[in-house]
């Protein structure tokens, strides 16, 4: 047997999709096991039939009209793209299929190949995904609305005591602040949380589906998807909460003498894992290290501005963090090669909830750079931006250092 003819057989008996061939009249002349098993006929059965006896009854008779039409121009070609095709067994019951064809010429005539794909598990996941999604979404709405009925009660409260005497003024304007925070959360909920809860939600359901020892490798890649989610999520509600604790006046300042180049070294490094391609991250010191500054306070402005500089920066982009005390004085410069930041935007960077125009396809909240400046000016420091669209930024972070407690 020629080795070509051979191979051919081989890949017709045993392909694991239905393969079937007609002549240009519509008949069926050969079709592989797997498609008659597909449709419960035997080779008997179905041999010579039109081809639109696997078609459900109502979609036969045009069939019959497209048929035709591809006849007279044959081309290989998916049918029924952003169409629902179904196909109909011997019993009577009906599937949904995906189906490509292919015409080729032979001494005999020219035929038609189609091959048949059932797409029934596919179809009952992304329906269940689909139902997934929707429920989420509701739970979403629910959740906002129910916050939006307390925020709406907490104003009619500070509404009826603003009319009290010009004591409670000052308390009164904090708890407007307050409340503002809380009503940004709720506008801000509705969308940042979707996202990364439609990921969880649908990784978790994908996960259950992979059961097999070699789908291993798409469990992984959804837990994957879960553990970057609930991050996300994590780190959102930790800016909430410093904002809210910032606002309240309840972040304590503890000085210590402490190893800036330590602390920024070892920062570095933790980061190292969220660089993007061939990016490269460099740090330098000079002077004495040690400084009279909050750890915590200073490591998280640190890392706030790293992640920044990673997020915005393209790949093989170099970043680079540099300290430097002389006397009295500690310089922290944090520069990089990203996009950049406008001059009208400049002039908002430090306020609560704004994010740059260009930035807006990279998730955020709007709170890390004002966290960033609350912190510095806690520890007696300033910060300055100097940036210019496509060319970088660079962040100066300027600390007048005690030489005690």
């Amino acid at each position: 047997m020629n080795n070509a003819l051979f191979g051919f057989e081989v890949i017709f008996n045993h392909a694991t999709l239905g393969i079937l061939v007609a002549n240009t009249e519509g008949n069926i002349v050969l079709a592989n096991p797997f498609l008659l098993r597909q449709f419960g006929y035997t080779a008997e059965e179905i041999q010579g039939q039109k081809v639109e006896m696997l078609i459900p009854q109502r979609y036969a008779h045009r069939h019959v009209h497209h048929r035709e039409k591809f006849h007279h121009h044959p081309h290989n070609r998916p049918m029924g793209m952003g169409m629902d095709l179904y196909a109909r067994r011997k019993d009577g019951s009906e599937f949904p299929v995906e189906i490509s064809l292919g015409v080729y010429e032979t001494p005999d005539g020219r035929f038609v190949v189609a091959f048949v794909s059932d797409i029934s598990l596919r179809k009952q996941s992304e329906d269940a995904l689909r139902e997934l999604n929707a429920e989420l979404e509701q739970k979403v709405a629910e959740r906002t609305a129910s916050l939006s009925k307390l925020v709406g009660q907490l104003e009619k409260q500070m509404k009826e005591i603003e009319q009290k005497d010009g004591e409670l003024r000052k308390a009164l304007q904090k708890e407007k602040d307050l409340n503002e925070l809380k009503s940004r959360f709720v506008s801000m909920a509705s969308h940042e949380f979707r996202t990364p809860l439609s990921t969880v939600l649908s990784s978790s359901y994908l996960i259950s589906r992979y059961t097999a020892t070699e789908e291993q490798p798409q469990r992984e890649k959804h837990i994957q998807r879960i553990v970057s989610s609930v991050n996300l999520l994590t780190d959102i509600l930790n800016d909430f909460l410093s904002v809210g604790k910032i606002e309240e006046g309840r972040i304590l300042v503890r000085p210590a003498t402490v190893n800036v180049e330590t602390i920024i070294g070892s920062t570095v490094q933790e980061l190292f894992e969220l660089n993007k391609k061939n990016q490269r991250i460099s740090y330098t010191h000079n002077g004495e290290p040690e400084a009279l500054l909050d750890p915590a306070l200073l490591k998280h402005i640190i890392l706030n501005l790293l992640s920044n500089a990673i997020k915005f920066s393209l790949e093989g982009r170099a970043i680079s963090v540099a300290s430097d005390r002389e006397g009295d004085r500690l310089v922290i410069r944090v520069a990089d090669e990203g996009r950049g930041i406008s001059v009208d935007d400049q002039a908002h960077l430090f306020e609560r909830f704004f994010r740059g125009n260009n930035v807006s396809d990279i998730q955020g909240t709007g709170l890390g750079l004002h966290i960033v400046a609350k912190y510095t000016e806690l520890m007696n420091g300033t910060i300055e931006c100097r940036s210019a669209l496509e060319k970088g930024t660079e962040f100066i972070l300027t600390f007048q250092i005690p030489t005690s407690i």
